[in-house]
């Protein structure tokens, strides 16, 4: 009997084990859960559980992601639940490749020095200025108007746990807000390709894009058609100076 439920053992750690295959970008891309767990988790990666890595692999594999390439990421920190979001440029993209889309706008709202509202194209404020917000609209050539999304500050800013903006909502403001305006121009624009997904800008932080890289082992390496020559997926995101306050005000 012992040696039968060893073999049961074994062969439960074998499945778990075995590769997760599918096609992102007529790419063959191939996952684990080791592979996810030790080079596709930014943060704190000995924090995963197992029920969060199969969510990831499979938030790629439905999605066509390929998480080499930065389209999708896995973000962990401290006692959290992990998020998985893709890449602004993974929403660009897919826009682009849809035969109706006809570009896009996207800007920030300000308060002037004499107090009026502004909607500028682009990411200039001034230093007597107030940034409210952010707005976008996306065009498709089969709709009458455009898919348009105004978003706030106050609404979107991630913070510690002392209240100030962390990360990137700290020294790029600008940056960010347009850029939560505009995916979700582009989602609301083109429900069928972007409908479930969500970028890091949204959950109040920015792309871990950034991190020192460990070497990959040769049997879990992506091969050279999976990272076209680009770099692998960052093994950790630059954290934050108090990062399980990351989440804060995340729904």
């Amino acid at each position: 009997m012992a040696q039968y439920g060893n073999s049961l053992v074994k062969k439960a750690k074998t499945t778990s084990e075995q590769p997760c295959t599918f096609t992102a970008n007529g790419v063959e891309v191939k996952l684990t859960p080791a592979t996810v767990k030790n080079y596709l988790v930014s943060g704190n990666a000995e924090r995963i559980t197992d029920q969060e890595v199969v969510m990831f692999i499979n938030l790629c594999k439905y999605n066509g992601l390929n998480p080499w390439l930065r389209e999708a990421y896995c973000i962990k920190y401290g006692s959290s639940p992990a998020t998985m979001v893709v890449g602004k440029e993974t929403f660009q993209k897919r826009a682009d490749a849809d035969p109706n889309y006809n570009g896009e706008q996207a800007g920030v709202i300000v308060e002037t020095a004499d107090g009026q509202i502004e909607r500028r194209e682009g990411c200039l404020v001034l230093e007597n200025e107030q940034l409210l917000g952010g707005w976008a609209k996306v065009y498709r050539k089969d709709r009458l108007y455009p898919s348009t999304a105004e978003v706030s500050m106050t609404e979107y800013t991630g913070r510690k746990s002392d209240g100030s903006p962390n990360g990137q909502w700290s020294g790029k403001p600008a940056t960010m807000i347009r850029k939560v305006a505009l995916v979700q121009a582009l989602r609301e624009a083109f429900p069928a390709r972007l409908g479930a997904l969500y970028t890091a800008e949204e959950r109040g932080y920015a792309e871990p894009v950034e991190a020192t890289f460990n070497e990959v082992p040769e049997a879990d390496a992506p091969t050279p058609q999976q990272t076209s020559g680009k770099t692998p997926m960052p093994d950790a995101a630059p954290a934050p100076s108090d990062a399980d306050d990351f989440f804060a005000g995340v729904e």
